[in-house]
């Protein structure tokens, strides 16, 4: 498998030009339903992230945890909300509530309150704004999965916004299994997400998976979990540097270009 090392800038979502949009959809159709394979052997499973990567965010996350340190206020008096908001995105991808536990200083109560004041305001923003896949995300799960490949979509939300980001997107069924961090055991960065995944997916080996993801917590899970092949994509909340930094085997603007990267050609 070649993979290209191309510089990529990343893709500010909401502004593409239909044009580009248009470009988009068409990498996601390329991919030819063959048997997958790269250069080390078959591919059997592909583990990806939801928000930011097959997911558009646009800063719903980021807008849901400000209403949450609001109504539950888990930011004592006198605290600073930009350091916790910046923390809020270096930690992008983990389990919510893991993360509310830390800015709740220990405190499991306060935690649990605030995580579930998110997990409101995130349903809120969906139901009023609506949500939408990365252009070409739904093509690319049914191609991979027509190429042989199990695909299990995976996020760092409870099951309960999970299930309605799935119904919203009309995506039930689209992939073989979704999974929280309630299903796994710990969310990322640890690796029990995609390792579930191979579990229940009855993969062969971890040198047969690849990991999909937007942020460093994405990244370091697939590498904990021993995965064949780690990429990250630039539509979400990490940089270049910051997914190559973490370990990502490659980076790609787009899960749209990941047929290609793995081999699926239209040729």
């Amino acid at each position: 498998m070649t993979i290209d090392t191309r510089e990529e800038t990343r893709p500010e979502l909401g502004l593409e030009t239909d044009d580009e949009l248009a470009e988009l959809d068409e990498a996601a159709e390329l991919a030819d339903p063959d048997d997958l394979d790269d250069e080390d052997g078959e591919i059997e499973l592909i583990v990806l992230d939801m928000a930011g990567t097959t997911v558009v965010d646009d800063g719903v996350v980021e807008r849901a945890f400000a209403l949450a340190a609001e109504r539950s206020g888990i930011i004592a008096e006198g605290g600073d909300f930009d350091e916790a908001l910046q923390y809020v995105r270096d930690t992008m991808g983990q389990s919510k509530i893991e993360v509310f536990r830390v800015l709740a200083d220990g405190d499991e109560d306060a935690a649990q309150h605030a995580n579930a004041e998110f997990e409101g305001a995130y349903a809120e923003l969906v139901a009023s704004e609506g949500v939408a896949e990365i252009p070409g995300a739904a093509r690319v799960i049914t191609r991979l999965r027509d190429a042989g490949a199990s695909v299990v979509l995976t996020t760092g939300f409870s099951p309960v916004t999970r299930d309605a980001l799935l119904d919203a997107l009309d995506w039930r069924g689209l992939a073989d299994l979704a999974l929280s961090p309630a299903d796994a055991g710990r969310g990322r960065p640890y690796p029990d997400l995609p390792l579930t995944a191979l579990l229940r997916t009855e993969t062969s080996s971890v040198e047969a998976m690849v990991v999909v993801g937007d942020t460093v917590s994405d990244i370091e899970s697939g590498v904990a979990a021993g995965a064949g092949l780690v990429v990250g994509v630039l539509t979400g909340a990490h940089d270049r540097d910051s997914l190559e930094a973490a370990g990502a085997d490659a980076v790609i603007a787009s899960v749209a270009e990941l047929p290609a990267l793995l081999g699926l050609h239209g040729e």
